[in-house]
């Protein structure tokens, strides 16, 4: 990655240049401060206060600064509000549109103040980061809870800005009440929720969530699908819609939901299948499985065509999906296990997933890039309650000339349908994005790391930052290089080979995607062996299987509005990550089949309590992940988005094939010998996420 004091130097504004934070100097104190420790000639304690000072002065002349530039935009407000009035006296259009151009020049200089702030609060963060690595110690808990929460604290000036929230609500107010609304007697007050048209607005807007980024439901969600925001912020973004094009948002959240549904529809009934066609029950793990295992090396193939177009990469899934769904739906008429096993793998091949993320990084507004990341979520969510659901529904057996239509093969000819009649949409409705070119895609493919300074502002009222690796911890602890400033050519490219991309990967990452390959595992043991062990045990038939894994499924969203808006701001992530973890293990531990009679409450209630603790795990372990990856790591064909992706597909994989292998020693032995591997991952991913935090405090 490009070193960070080297994008604070390119980023500053030149006259503003003397008042941010001096990064390069303190980046060397800490290397000086480090070395002296280390050999003995400086005290620990002393280099703490004297670091504490500097920190204190660098804060200092932040503050001072900003309230100075703070009372300058207020006097220019005052100024404008007064021709304001005498304009309502006596409207003058020219007047107003010369007043409507000064309150947006007002809010042109507050965008870049309000970037000051946050590249200031990015270099704060980074710089405890580094004194925490290098000094072994929590100095920035110790300097956090003695700055914030005194009387006269500078460090809330940065963080709060109160004062600087006035200024945005007051420019646009009155941007608001010199639109052409004179008929209306209605201001932004009664009507938090209307639209303000002004771009100018929408800029101050996007650049306050930044700064005051919290957690919340939508943001969430919009991690949960691992799509990242930008670091650095830019003084004069603009607001461009040219290349967003609604329709093909939906299109894409169309394919993720219909690839979802695909995937789990056949879930209830593929043991029935499977032994229709002469082969055992848990032959089922296979025939599931058989689709992550294409998905592998699809997902590969995606990412990489998708630096060049979406358009391509969209139709191409839909018939091979088309072709896989009906190659499973006929094999029942060529009473052939293989032709199955084959459409399955086309459906694999077909998965798009990759693309869909990378039309939502790229393509779409970053003012609305959240929401779009939110709804990427809720589709795959809602597609896997759907599919099992839509499953139980297609409860019928007739004949049309030589072709079967039954439970196990309607599944297939609905998927065909679905499938056909998406590509018709997509050749019609998709708009490929004008700047996806062979020359433009490595500019546009660029995916970087999100702001990070919402854990600041959260520092006022707790430990500022969760911990060193669970912010980004990367070549050096923080996402940048050590040494000299003047990155290399290596430093700045992204990873070419999955190979490549697994050696950037710090020990804090390889825990997080061990986390999530084991949450991976347990869930796909729950789902897809759920038809063969409640038929086994309680003689479910094939709807009941469906309304289990629906209601498991409609769990999903309702779970991460939970999360999402209130556990989240309550605890720390590292805490409701292990909690999570803990109670997946419980969860797992309730599952087996120890005393009998095996009911169907235990089965229930302990597949509830894994499934939804999984559910919170994701969440917040991918919420953690879009944060630790590296820059490297978020953008190109190998980004983070694919390394979690393939994560989670081999755990499945390795899953339905434990359910295939383990399927041949006996149904009654099932049940038990699949969860114990899930029980040695998880308690393997408590103890590794302990080691992890403890070694890095």
């Amino acid at each position: 990655m490009v070193a960070f004091g080297k994008k604070l130097k390119e980023r500053q504004i030149q006259e503003w240049q003397g008042y941010y934070i001096n990064y390069k100097l303190m980046k060397k104190k800490v290397r000086q401060y480090a070395q002296q420790i280390e050999v003995g000639t400086q005290d620990r304690r002393h280099v703490l206060k004297d670091f504490s000072r500097m920190l204190d002065n660098q804060i200092e002349k932040i503050v001072l600064f900003l309230l100075e530039q703070q009372g300058l935009l207020a006097s220019r407000i005052a100024e404008l509000n007064e021709q304001q009035e005498a304009l309502q006296k006596q409207p003058v259009i020219s007047q107003i549109s010369q007043l409507r151009e000064a309150y947006r020049e007002v809010g042109q200089d507050l965008l870049k103040l309000l970037c000051f702030i946050e590249i200031n609060a990015i270099g704060l963060r980074k710089i405890l980061k580094k004194v925490d690595k290098r000094f072994g110690y929590r100095f920035t808990d110790y300097y956090v809870k003695t700055r914030a929460n005194h009387p006269y604290s500078q460090l809330q000036q940065v963080f709060k800005h109160v004062g600087l929230g006035a200024v945005v609500g007051a420019v646009s107010r009155n941007l608001h009440e010199l639109q052409e609304h004179q008929g209306s007697y209605l201001s932004i007050y009664d009507q938090p929720a209307l639209p303000l048209q002004d771009p100018v607005v929408d800029s101050m807007k996007a650049a306050v969530d930044r700064l005051t980024h919290s957690t919340n439901f939508l943001v969430f969600l919009g991690q949960h699908a691992l799509i990242m925001q930008e670091e650095l912020p830019t003084p004069d973004e603009p607001v461009d819609d040219q290349n967003y094009h609604f329709m093909s948002l939906i299109l894409n959240l169309a394919n993720t939901f219909l690839y979802m549904v695909n995937t789990y529809i056949i879930v209830p009934t593929a043991d029935d299948y499977s032994m229709s066609l002469g082969a055992a029950a848990t032959v089922c793990g296979i025939v599931i499985g058989s689709m992550a295992v294409a998905q592998v090396f699809s997902s590969v193939y995606f990412s990489a065509w998708s630096n060049k177009s979406y358009f391509r990469p969209l139709v191409f899934s839909s018939i091979v999906l088309f072709i896989g769904n009906a190659m499973y739906a006929l094999a029942y008429d060529f009473n052939s296990i293989a032709v199955l096993l084959l459409g399955r793998l086309f459906c694999g091949l077909g998965s798009a997933r990759a693309v869909n993320r990378r039309y939502i990084s790229d393509c779409v507004p970053l003012k609305i890039r959240m929401q779009a990341s939110a709804g990427f979520v809720s589709a795959s969510a809602l597609g896997m309650a759907c599919g099992p659901a839509l499953a139980g529904l297609l409860q019928t057996n007739f004949k049309i000339y030589k072709l079967t239509f039954n439970q196990d093969t309607l599944p297939g000819w609905v998927m065909s349908l679905a499938w056909l009649i998406y590509l018709a949409w997509l050749w019609i409705s998709f708009k490929e994005p004008s700047h996806v070119t062979e020359e433009s895609s490595t500019a546009q493919e660029s995916t970087p790391e999100p702001v990070e300074n919402d854990v600041l502002e959260k520092g006022l009222k707790q430990p500022l930052l969760l911990s060193s690796e669970d912010k980004g911890v990367t070549e050096d602890g923080d996402g940048e290089f050590d040494g000299s400033d003047e990155a290399s050519e290596e430093a700045r490219v992204s990873a070419t080979s999955i190979g490549s991309a697994y050696r950037l990967l710090t020990p804090s990452v390889k825990v997080q995607l061990l986390i999530y390959f084991m949450l991976k595992y347990a869930m796909e043991i729950l789902l897809s062996e759920s038809s063969v062990v409640t038929t086994y045990y309680f003689g479910w038939s094939t709807s009941s299987v469906a309304i289990f894994l629906a209601c498991l499924g409609l769990t999903v969203l309702p779970v991460n509005i939970v999360v999402g808006s209130y556990i989240s701001n309550m605890f720390e992530d590292r805490q409701i990550l292990l909690a999570s973890q803990i109670m997946v293990c419980v969860g797992i531990l309730l599952s087996f089949h120890i005393i009998s009679p095996y009911t169907v409450p235990q089965y229930v209630c302990s597949g509830l309590i894994l499934f939804v603790s999984a559910e919170v795990l994701e969440g917040v372990n991918l919420a953690l992940l879009s944060r630790v990856m590296s820059s490297r790591l978020a953008r190109g064909t190998f980004n983070g988005g694919l390394l979690s992706t393939e994560a989670g597909t081999l755990a499945r994989v390795v899953a339905d094939g434990t359910i295939t292998l383990v399927g041949y020693m006996g149904e009654s032995k099932l049940l038990n010998i699949t969860l114990l591997p899930s029980l040695v991952i998880c308690i393997a991913s408590i103890v590794a996420t302990c080691f992890t935090y403890n070694s890095l405090y």
